[in-house]
């Protein structure tokens, strides 16, 4: 597994997996029926946010992440992040891979810490992996989040120091 910097190409391979994530309705904020465009437009949101991809050996796209500030001004030495792993692909490395690539990228880009806002608390893979790489829930949203099989479920902050 290859991860790099995000190209605008390379949209055509994050869509299909994106688009097919975001419609479950079950790990992610976004509207399950989020327009191509918007998608596109929240994805690739320009500086200060950068874009990655994990790729494979044969340069196929099976993950995607995006990084920047959390908030503007004073809040602004705290990033965030969003993460897309292709369904297919899960379980194989590829998430842990792209939170650590992100931790150093903020790191290096000078963010003090990284804090994630809106972690749906049934996502335990994901809770899981982010506790790993050092993170804590510092609170939870509760019934912030309408899961299209379990209801109304809470939302993790979740944060950690860099």
């Amino acid at each position: 597994m290859r991860i790099r910097e995000a190209t605008s190409p390379d949209w055509a391979g994050i869509w299909p997996f994106l688009r097919r994530i975001i419609a479950a309705g079950d790990t992610y904020t976004w509207a399950p029926d989020t327009p191509e465009e918007r998608a596109r437009a929240l994805w690739f949101k320009g500086d200060p946010w950068r874009a990655f991809v994990a790729t494979d050996s044969g340069d196929t796209v099976v993950g995607s992440a995006i990084t920047g500030p959390n908030q503007l001004g004073p809040g602004g030495h705290v990033a965030t992040a969003s993460f897309m792993v292709h369904p297919d692909h899960g379980g194989g490395g590829i998430g842990r891979a792209l939170g650590e690539h992100v931790l150093s990228v903020a790191r290096a880009d000078g963010y003090r810490a990284m804090q994630f806002n809106a972690v749906v608390e049934t996502n335990i893979g994901a809770v899981n992996l982010w506790r790993s790489l050092g993170f804590e829930v510092v609170g939870t949203v509760p019934e912030a989040f309408h899961h299209p099989t379990r209801g109304y479920v809470g939302l993790h902050i979740m944060h950690r120091h860099l």
